[in-house]
């Protein structure tokens, strides 16, 4: 046998999953930003206009992740997308990295700005405010929390919303600081807070991205690891040429060549194999070559 290949059962690709949810908290999240926005215009809280530009990032991140679902699940009307359009999550990831980051540097530039002359701002309207916006991005957190496990496209809504809750408490603390001392540079230090939250968050959403784009190893996947254990497979002299990368969010591939011994059964030796990949490493979409011991393979290639 000279190749073989495996697919998981149909179950489609993580972000799909959970489209309902990433349509409850994109509706919270854009009816509670406009009023937000003019919260924040009215009362003059640099704290709750950060917290309302990062509403407004949410707003295009949650759009981009549902739009991306809907993309990602339609046939490809072409035939030149081998993989369909899956990437498109890991895209729409990427897009909350850089609004996210957009926000962040935008608010710390403004607050740097206000440093010296922070005016005065309604506590009272920052505190309600910020009461109303927490419970909206708990309420989003419940609805998202589950597919963040699963899906990289969610997982970034997630962290946006996470940032965003953060922002709310902050938007109350400042608010609570200001009537007691008096003080309005205090929502000047907030804000700069949640924007600098806001930038690590993006940090690290970014490189999980990058990874994905990159192709490198599915996380927690160690490449040695697992071409030991498909050495280890009965029948297996060799394993060359193995690659591991990521898709989307929940659908990892492996591509392999394994030299097998004389005389074993190829059949034998290719379910091994996926065996392996399926149960321990939770990689079900596998395209292994299996070569007679002596074989040249691809060793002639440069790359």
């Amino acid at each position: 046998m000279g190749a073989g290949h495996s697919h998981a059962p149909a179950t489609g690709h993580a972000g799909g999953r959970y489209r309902r949810r990433l349509a409850g908290a994109f509706a919270l999240t854009a009816g509670f930003f406009l009023i937000e926005l003019v919260a924040g215009l009215v009362s003059g809280s640099l704290a709750l206009l950060s917290d309302a530009g990062h509403m407004a990032a949410d707003v295009v991140v949650l759009g981009a992740a549902l739009l991306a679902t809907r993309i990602a699940s339609r046939p490809d009307s072409t035939g030149r997308r081998t993989y369909g359009s899956y990437r498109a999550e890991v895209f729409a990831s990427a897009l909350a990295v850089l609004a996210m980051l957009a926000v962040g540097v935008y608010v710390v530039v403004e607050a740097i700005s206000r440093l010296g002359d922070a005016p005065e701002v309604a506590s009272g309207a920052m505190l309600a405010v910020g009461f109303a916006g927490l419970v909206i991005n708990i309420i989003s957190m419940l609805l998202l929390r589950s597919g963040a496990k699963d899906s990289l496209n969610v997982k970034g809504a997630y962290y946006e919303v996470i940032a965003d809750a953060a922002g709310s408490v902050g938007v109350m603390v400042a608010g609570v600081l200001i009537i007691l001392t008096g003080q309005p540079i205090w929502d000047v230090v907030v804000a700069a807070l949640i924007a600098v939250f806001v930038i690590i968050r993006a940090v690290v959403l970014g490189r999980q991205v990058i990874a994905v784009l990159g192709q490198h190893a599915p996380e927690g996947v160690d490449p040695e690891d697992v071409a030991g254990d498909l050495d280890a497979v009965e029948g297996v002299e060799e394993v060359h040429d193995l690659h591991l990368w990521t898709l989307t969010s929940g659908m990892n591939v492996a591509t392999a060549h394994l030299v097998a011994d004389q005389g074993a059964d190829h059949g034998a030796v290719l379910a091994g194999a996926r065996r392996v990949l399926r149960d321990r490493y939770g990689i079900a979409h596998a395209t292994l070559q299996v070569e007679g011991a002596g074989s040249d393979g691809c060793h002639d290639l440069s790359w």
